[in-house]
């Protein structure tokens, strides 16, 4: 099981994205699309969902126009050769918004930046990485200058983890690589919570040392959500929350999701007796 998982929220349309991406990457498909019933009358359903791109998990929600993507994070697709890079570009690109040109540059022989039909923003380029799509933050504006206190943050908060090259720009966190650009350029945007990762905890040991620790310096929010003192946006949850949420009785569904939308951190007893009564 993924450790730390990409969670992407889409304004209305995690399905139409997914069908999307399913058809670009290689190596991909939906595992799980949850429809689970809301406390609220104006919108009814709430649709989740889990999915693969190139052999790597990524999970999604219908979460409306509260949040929108932003550049600050995109993902960076390390490719093969020129052709992949054009065709990944080609299919990438429809509807969407080029950052940087389809082109030579003097860190890769082909590369490009944009923005999908979605707003998920994608770097295509050639590098030689193991893992095929990696998480790109990028710290700009009043975070310039913070990559290498970040990384540090988050090598000493969870286990298995460590950096990757000399210059501190790439790291990895069980298991999973980032790669980090301090960039001393203003930009009209920084990081959203429409891009966050989320984190699935074994015990409630471990969901409160990450919550104490990422929160400090940044923002304690619902349901296991909390802003890192970066602006970096995480979810902390129990391992068992998923099995509870996509329970066959729906009735227990309904009581976990209930308990849940109450809680700041995630409580795991709590979410028992809410399954068990």
């Amino acid at each position: 099981m993924q450790k730390i998982t990409p969670y992407l929220w889409f304004n209305d349309q995690l399905e139409k994205a997914i069908h999307f991406y399913i058809s670009v990457f290689d190596n991909s498909r939906l595992i799980q699309l949850n429809k689970y019933e809301s406390a609220d009358p104006a919108n009814p359903s709430i649709v989740e969902a889990s999915f693969q791109l190139e052999g790597q998990t990524f999970y999604g929600l219908n979460g409306g126009p509260m949040f929108s993507f932003t550049p600050a994070i995109s993902f960076f697709v390390s490719c093969r050769n020129e052709q992949e890079v054009t065709d990944l570009w080609d299919k990438l690109s429809v509807q969407g918004t080029v950052l940087m040109e389809l082109g030579t540059y003097p860190f890769s022989e082909k590369y490009g930046w944009l923005n999908d039909q979605f707003g998920v923003s994608w770097q295509i380029g050639m590098w030689n990485k193991k893992q095929k799509i990696t998480p790109f933050l990028m710290f700009s504006g009043k975070q310039h200058g913070k990559v290498s206190d970040a990384i540090r943050l988050y090598t000493s908060v969870f286990k298995d983890s460590q950096i990757i090259n000399k210059e501190e720009t790439e790291f990895s966190i069980n298991g999973l690589e980032f790669m980090t650009l301090d960039s001393d350029i203003e930009h009209a945007f920084t990081f959203s919570p429409a891009t966050s990762f989320y984190v699935s905890c074994d015990s409630q040991a471990e969901i409160d040392l990450l919550w104490e620790k990422l929160s400090e310096g940044g923002k304690k929010q619902m349901c296991g959500w909390l802003e890192d003192q970066f602006g970096v946006s995480w979810q902390i949850e129990p391992v068992i929350l998923e099995k509870y949420m996509q329970d066959k009785d729906p009735v227990k569904a309904k009581k976990v999701m209930e308990a849940m939308l109450k809680m700041s951190k995630m409580d795991i007893e709590k979410l028992e007796q809410a399954y068990r009564s």
